[in-house]
């Protein structure tokens, strides 16, 4: 009930098309409620969601999000008008790079709140606007940003369930229990005591560039997206057309490839700083609440800290609250810290730096787990 809840506008209408999945009832005499969960934490949690229900915190702030997007078209204008008026040559270049990969950053930030449905009232809007902004602004498909993020949202750092974290085992042992397995079961695909290592140059820089730009074309192809596709286009045939004059094909190369690696390297330093220090194992079955907090962490808030995470520094409360606006998120989080003391569980905030080293202390503490297991047991 608590993920059908989170994850939904219109609920009526989403429980006809789930009808006929119904496949029966459970009798009077049998329990419902799964002995994994606590039920005591379940009643309190969807007691705060009626009051956040009843405060408003789920009614977006259309100003808000006019006002951000704005923001990002004017940094894509600068970008453009550096070039156009300072030249080609090499600080113009750098810097236009630097605006675009802010864009990126931002416009990845904006498509998000769409694809959660935080910004209208009806989804179908949601919907729309969410191609418009990751198709056109981005160059990505909204199909695709659906079909992994909300397996992401459901079960978070569950393995075999999270796309986010397939990256175990091929790329990256995570999780202490996930790394110890790997090494009582012999299997080296990477020399992961080094994981903490080889991260700086195939995680942030190379997600983007060398894996995100070209999978994205054949998911669409794969799944006949035509209509995410033309979106797609769009925004390299703008990008080309507007670039090109200026700096020509060989240029206009270079400048699309640095604007990724930087968005990359946002991106991922971002996205992964709330989840890889976080519990990493299989799916226990436990209640949302404890689900989502023991996948996530906030970092502190600031001005600065809330606009280059996209609010994503209050991760927790987006992973409760998945279709509340981020301008909320500060206005719920004394009540969800409230509920944590209530239930002795952990609420972990940190500073942005210290939330980024632990990204990397996490990666050498697992694969240092990894190599005592393949090595001793």
């Amino acid at each position: 009930q608590d993920p059908f809840t989170a994850f939904h506008l219109d609920k009526a209408l989403v429980r006809k098309y789930m009808s006929p999945l119904l496949i029966g009832e459970l009798a009077p005499d049998q329990p419902s409620f799964e002995p994994s969960k606590n039920k005591k934490l379940v009643e309190d949690f969807r007691e705060l969601r009626a009051t956040v229900e009843k405060m408003g915190l789920l009614n977006p702030n259309r100003t808000f999000f006019v006002l951000y997007l704005c923001h990002i078209l004017v940094l894509d204008v600068a970008a453009w008008l550096t070039i156009w008026y300072f030249g080609a040559s090499t600080v113009p270049f750098l810097f236009s790079a630097v605006l675009l990969g802010t864009v990126q950053a931002q416009a990845g930030w904006l498509q998000h709140d769409f694809g959660h449905l935080s910004v209208f009232s009806k989804s179908r809007w949601n919907h729309w606007v969410h191609k418009f902004v990751i198709g056109h602004l981005k160059g990505a498909p909204a199909s695709w940003w659906n079909h992994l993020h909300f397996q992401h949202h459901a079960k978070p750092n569950c393995f075999r369930k999270d796309p986010d974290v397939n990256m175990h085992p091929l790329f990256f042992a995570l999780g202490k229990t996930l790394s110890v397995e790997l090494g009582v079961q012999k299997k080296k695909f990477m020399p992961y005591n080094h994981q903490h290592k080889y991260f700086f140059i195939i995680g942030p820089p190379a997600l983007v560039p060398l894996y995100f730009q070209w999978y994205i074309f054949y998911f669409v192809v794969q799944r006949k997206q035509w209509v995410d596709l033309a979106w797609m286009l769009t925004f390299y045939v703008r990008f080309f057309l507007t670039y090109l004059p200026l700096l020509g094909v060989k240029g206009v190369l270079g400048l699309h490839l640095l604007v990724r690696f930087i968005e990359s390297n946002w991106f991922v330093w971002i996205t992964q700083m709330n989840h890889i220090p976080m519990h990493i194992d299989y799916d226990k079955n436990v209640d949302w609440f404890s689900t989502q907090l023991q996948a996530t962490c906030n970092v502190h808030q600031s001005l600065f800290n809330d606009w280059f995470s996209g609010h994503l520094n209050f991760q927790i409360e987006h992973h409760l609250f998945p279709t509340m606006p981020r301008h909320n998120y500060w206005k719920v989080a004394p009540l969800v810290k409230s509920l944590c003391a209530k239930h002795g569980i952990e609420y972990q905030c940190k500073p942005l730096l210290t939330a980024f080293a632990d990204i990397v202390h996490s990666l050498k503490d697992s694969g240092e787990l990894w190599l005592d297991a393949y090595l001793h047991k």
